[in-house]
């Protein structure tokens, strides 16, 4: 039902690989800048929204129960798979993305194309990567169903990998998961 939800979204592809005026103006400054913005009528700190030089809008909530406010427009379906990464997020962090944000955005995993960090004291910073791009929502769902069904890590990075090996971007630079028994 999940993987029909996914698939039921329509979304233009990944900014992968094209420029903005403003991607080229951020790309003026240090690799990995980022700028700070507030919502309207939050108060600093208080879902502090924070623009990355990929031109990806991060934003921090208090924890993964808390979406971002990004999404306060987006149908129910993204609502749910952003939700959904949060909730197997260390499923997602063995999964590599094949969209191209490894090199357009940095990303390092599938996890972050949702999710950029999940702090030590339970905030998360969230990214918006995910509301643009197909190939992210579908590794995260598939990845997600995958684990329901049982199936160990391994397995499942093996499914991702054989699935997006031809005709997609590179794979972001993911380590392998760790050998399950």
């Amino acid at each position: 039902m999940i993987l029909l939800l996914s698939t039921a979204i329509v979304l233009g592809g990944c900014q992968a690989g094209k420029t903005t005026d403003s991607d080229s103006a951020a790309a003026g400054s240090p690799a990995g800048a980022e700028q700070e913005h507030h919502a309207a009528g939050d108060t600093p700190g208080e879902h502090d929204h924070l623009h990355h030089a990929s031109g990806d809008l991060r934003e921090v909530t208090a924890s993964i129960e808390e979406l971002p406010t990004f999404l306060d427009g987006a149908v129910s379906e993204m609502r749910t798979i952003y939700a959904l990464a949060a909730q197997v997020s260390d499923v997602l962090e063995y999964m590599p993305c094949y969209c191209g944000c490894g090199d357009s955005a940095g990303h390092q995993s599938n996890l972050n194309c949702f999710i950029h960090e999940i702090r030590e004291d339970g905030s998360v910073e969230w990214d918006d990567h995910g509301t643009r791009c197909g190939v992210c929502l579908d590794i995260a769902v598939e990845s997600a169903l995958m684990r329901s069904e049982g199936m160990h890590l391994s397995d499942i990075r093996a499914a991702i990998d054989e699935k997006y090996k031809t005709g997609y971007a590179a794979p972001t630079r993911t380590p392998l998961p760790p050998a399950e028994s």
